[in-house]
């Protein structure tokens, strides 16, 4: 009996990690996966990406994520997608498990710490207010492991075992530097509530220091182009955000400090502290951003993004509020319990089958395309040269069904720049700008291209191929079709 009660934690984790993959879906190679998976396949062959590599390589050289997942492919062997997978099911236990450890330090009551757990997994997939952010995302993303270990850091910080948390928060700075500047900053908050008697924070002289240093080109003056690629990012422009993202920034934070002050009044020692830090990062982080975000000053800062200190905001509140709830309301009861768990994955299920209609909702390794999208970039993976240089529709990401899956890593080839993804990664990249804006504007209109318009693409860019909606353009060489799109050649 002793032993099943020691293996019953872990199995739970397990469970539930399995509950919140099936309930948020898999989908490598959509939305931020375009830049991740191709600096993965791209530091594995080189030979791969000839025209646009930069597309990717050059946002990530602050990180070490693509060079160590593709470590791992080559050394273990496994395939690309099965190592991705693999990674992110990783990550996901690791979330759950780092969730786990910090509930348990903060509420004593078993139905308390499962109920955290619960609201979290299920929330994975939670927008965070006005930052374009999900909690956790549905393919492997740096950002994922670098939410588990600032959770991990959290938790020895919470034991106050402050100095063993700095490695594991500098883990987390190789993976995704931004989110990891941001977990730092919370963690320094929380380690001075710790430090501090109860209900205040211990204040040195540094503690309104930032952990957030500015890459070099901030202070370049920006060109046309970049402000061009800027405006296509609406989330940037904090002054231009909506009443309900505001209150999707601010609402948290009243949240958390009502729990404060509950907390502090019934003497909920890691509680009282935890949302103190919480409350007083969520304020010091948000003053920071409306300076960086202030119109036209500090406009090279927009691209750091510094709402997206919501992220941690957000994921602690749903712990918290899930603690208590399982601590006043569910108890023991195994109705309520079952209530509660149909209700948060049942909803959070239906809204990711939404988002991500048009495709499988479990987009696995060797699973067939199930979208016109992916069926041809699948076809263009095998049967075309690694060379070869494509042209397509620059918004086919909000193509119906296409439900924003990138070409670029999924067909594993080069192409002409797009204005969803691609846009983004000028934001980052400055330099990129100019090459950006002529190939998109090229492309303007592409529903209506002709032949003459595919070959003006060819003798200025190089583009030789070129996938289309059917019926194809008269002319082009096309070499295969589906019931919606053709690839061809350019003549």
């Amino acid at each position: 009996m002793k032993a099943l009660r020691k293996l019953l934690p872990a199995s739970l984790i397990l469970l539930f990690s399995a509950i919140a993959f099936l309930v948020m879906g898999y989908h490598p190679g959509a939305e931020d996966d375009a830049v991740y998976l191709a600096a993965v396949k791209y530091n594995l062959n080189h030979a791969l990406f000839p025209h646009d590599a930069d597309f990717f390589r050059v946002q990530l050289q602050a990180t070490l994520f693509d060079k160590l997942m593709a470590g791992f492919v080559y050394f273990t062997g496994l395939s690309v997608p099965w190592a991705e997978l693999l990674w992110q099911l990783i990550s996901i236990v690791l979330i759950v498990w780092s969730v786990k450890a910090v509930a348990t330090r903060l509420f004593k009551e078993r139905s308390a710490q499962w109920a955290s757990v619960a609201l979290v997994t299920a929330l994975f997939t939670l927008p965070v207010s006005g930052t374009a952010l999900f909690l956790v995302d549905q393919y492997l993303h740096p950002r994922n492991l670098a939410t588990a270990a600032i959770l991990a850091a959290v938790t020895l910080i919470l034991d106050r075992k402050y100095w063993r948390a700095v490695p594991i928060l500098m883990v987390a700075f190789v993976l995704h530097p931004i989110m990891a500047a941001l977990g730092i900053s919370f963690c320094v908050f929380l380690t001075l509530a710790m430090l501090g008697e109860e209900g205040r924070l211990a204040l040195p002289r540094w503690a309104g220091a930032t952990a957030f240093v500015p890459l070099g080109w901030v202070f370049e003056p920006p060109s046309d182009p970049w402000r061009q690629a800027l405006k296509t990012r609406t989330y940037y422009f904090l002054y231009h955000w909506e009443w309900y993202e505001w209150l999707g920034a601010i609402g948290p934070l009243v949240i958390l400090y009502l729990v404060y002050r509950w907390s502090r009044k019934a003497g909920h020692s890691n509680l009282t502290r935890l949302s103190l830090a919480l409350v007083c990062y969520g304020i010091f982080q948000q003053i920071v951003a409306m300076v960086m975000l202030w119109p036209a000053s500090f406009i090279r800062l927009y691209p750091l993004q510094p709402m997206r200190f919501l992220q941690l905001i957000y994921l602690f509140m749903a712990l918290v509020l899930g603690g208590l709830l399982g601590r006043a309301l569910l108890r023991k009861s195994i109705w309520r319990w079952a209530v509660y768990l149909i209700v948060i994955y049942g909803g959070m299920y239906l809204g990711q089958r939404n988002l991500f209609a048009g495709n499988y909702h479990l987009e696995l390794p060797g699973r067939a395309p199930a979208n016109p999208w992916l069926q041809s970039f699948e076809w263009i993976r095998q049967n075309t040269p690694v060379d070869a240089y494509f042209t397509m529709d620059p918004r086919y990401m909000k193509a119906p069904g296409e439900d924003y899956h990138n070409f670029r890593p999924l067909a594993e080839r080069s192409m002409l720049k797009d204005t969803i993804k691609d846009s983004a990664v000028v934001t980052q990249v400055p330099s990129l700008a100019a090459t950006w804006q002529r190939e998109s504007a090229a492309q303007q209109g592409y529903s209506h291209f002709q032949l003459a318009d595919f070959e003006r693409l060819k003798r200025d860019f190089g583009a030789d191929w070129a996938i289309v909606s059917l019926p194809a353009p008269a002319g082009l060489d096309c070499k295969w079709h589906n019931n919606a799109l053709a690839v061809c050649r350019i003549p």
